[in-house]
């Protein structure tokens, strides 16, 4: 059976861009036998893709802060122990190529025109010009093409299951997606507030968090409010179960909003540091995109998407 090997390794967002042409992949050629490379904390999330056979973690992530030489060399075997008749880095920077350069196999990704990093191509063996401007999913999609000898056709399939993820609750349940690694794309924390106490008239509010500054954040959004709950920190797979059994999801421009378009949850997208033409939600269920880089949407403009979808 032949091998494949994809690099994506981060960030979160960029993960999930990535699952539709693993999709396509399988479903055009069926006889591969598909590995990731992704860094150690998005491991459970790729496990969930039934097309991926082998999910390879990387701590690089731990490495820049001085992992023990067992690991680092234990990734390495990992990496090592088989040979790839095609490896795939569609993530297009130095530390993915520089990973991609120690894989066994024929190396593929961007030519210099075609990625932030240019020197990045200087480690693959075959090179392929993919359009700078657009989005992340097509550009993985067509990568992946090219190196795999067929041309993208259809809408992008993730290959997640929300009805087999979905988890049961006595209630039905909102979740917002307040949190984000970038201040930049954050919303009031007052607007959140705001946007619970109206929600929280018709349904029950959830709202996760993946670090102790986040846990607090939504402990302080939901404060007084006895129907918004703050979960237990879970892990990414867990993070998905809650996501897929949401009546609706509304978010910031984070890895998680990306997450709940890809199981087709409805959803409310808040942009406000960055724009929604790159980066924007693409799923398969009711997506409405509100604010744009600088120009963040109101409470009542988010208040009365949302409201569509508790109808």
């Amino acid at each position: 059976m032949p091998d494949l090997l994809f690099i994506k390794t981060s960030s979160l967002g960029d993960v999930i861009h990535h699952m539709p042409a693993v999709t396509e992949a399988r479903a055009r050629r069926p006889e591969l036998r598909i590995a990731w490379v992704v860094e150690k904390a998005f491991a459970p999330l790729v496990a969930l893709h039934p097309a991926v056979d082998e999910v390879i973690p990387v701590a690089g992530r731990d490495w820049r802060r001085g992992a023990a030489l067992g690991e680092v060399g234990a990734f390495f075997r990992a990496l090592r122990a088989r040979h790839y008749d095609a490896i795939i880095d569609t993530q297009g920077l130095i530390k993915s190529a520089a990973i991609a350069r120690f894989a066994p196999g024929v190396r593929h990704g961007y030519d210099p025109q075609s990625i932030k990093e240019p020197w990045a191509s200087r480690f693959y063996d075959v090179c392929h010009h993919v359009e700078w401007q657009q989005h992340a999913i097509p550009r993985n999609r067509a990568l992946t093409s090219l190196a795999l000898g067929y041309a993208p056709e259809g809408a992008p399939d993730y290959g997640l299951n929300r009805m087999r993820l979905a988890e049961p609750w006595a209630v039905p349940y909102a979740v917002l997606l307040h949190a984000t690694a970038d201040r930049g794309k954050e919303w009031p924390e007052p607007n959140w507030r705001a946007l619970t106490a109206a929600l929280s008239r018709d349904i029950d509010i959830v709202l996760p968090h993946g670090s102790d500054r986040e846990r607090a954040r939504s402990e302080r959004i939901a404060s007084g409010n006895a129907r918004a709950r703050v979960p237990e920190r879970q892990s990414l797979d867990g993070v998905a179960r809650l996501i897929a059994g949401a009546s609706f999801v509304v978010g910031v421009d984070t890895g998680l909003l990306h997450l709940a378009a890809a199981l087709g949850v409805p959803l409310v997208a808040i942009f406000a540091g960055s724009e929604p033409g790159l980066t924007g939600p693409i799923g398969s269920g009711p997506i409405t995109v509100l604010g744009a880089k600088g120009a963040p949407p109101s409470v009542d403009e988010v208040t009365q998407a949302a409201a569509r979808f508790k109808a």
